[in-house]
């Protein structure tokens, strides 16, 4: 119960931190995606179902703040959650080198797919100037800031592990 709960606030402070703190942090005019950093994260920490679970609670309140339609991030989060867990066997505390691959390849295929559905549907075919304006920018943002934030949630889920082997 304590873990659910302790997630749940990282989630909701890694919202409201992506959606109005780091608007004033912004570089290029992008943000970093935390939530895709905890999804990422729990992921490879936890396992295929953690990482769900984070995936889709991160991309609901995505949906619910700011989409036009409920579920599309829900479903994207969650698509990226549930395939981060696939390498919670090979993923190991101290290793730095997958974490920051894993964000890399997520930041990269989730703006790949914001791109298709929200401006190649629409038929605006410019993928060069997305990808040098949006994709690039925020993946580095990202990936910098991963350097920081990957460690306090490592910190977090041994603790919460402590807690669950103390039970």
């Amino acid at each position: 119960m304590k873990r659910c709960i302790t997630i749940g606030i990282i989630i909701i402070v890694c919202f409201l931190c992506q959606s109005t703190v780091f608007h004033y942090l912004e570089l290029s005019g992008t943000v970093p995606n935390l939530l895709l950093i905890v999804t990422m994260s729990f992921g490879l920490m936890r396992g295929r179902r953690e990482g769900l679970l984070v995936g889709f609670f991160s991309g609901l309140l995505i949906d619910i703040f700011f989409g036009k339609y409920l579920g599309p991030f829900a479903f994207i989060y969650m698509t990226m959650g549930y395939i981060n867990g696939f390498f919670h066997r090979i993923y190991y505390v101290e290793d730095v080198l997958l974490p920051m691959l894993m964000i890399t390849l997520n930041e990269f295929f989730f703006n790949v797919i914001v791109y298709a559905v929200y401006f190649l549907l629409r038929n605006r075919l410019d993928f060069g100037n997305y990808l040098a304006d949006v994709i690039l920018p925020e993946m580095m943002y990202t990936i910098l800031i991963t350097l920081f934030f990957y460690k306090i949630l490592v910190r977090i889920n041994l603790r919460l592990k402590k807690v669950k082997e103390a039970e």
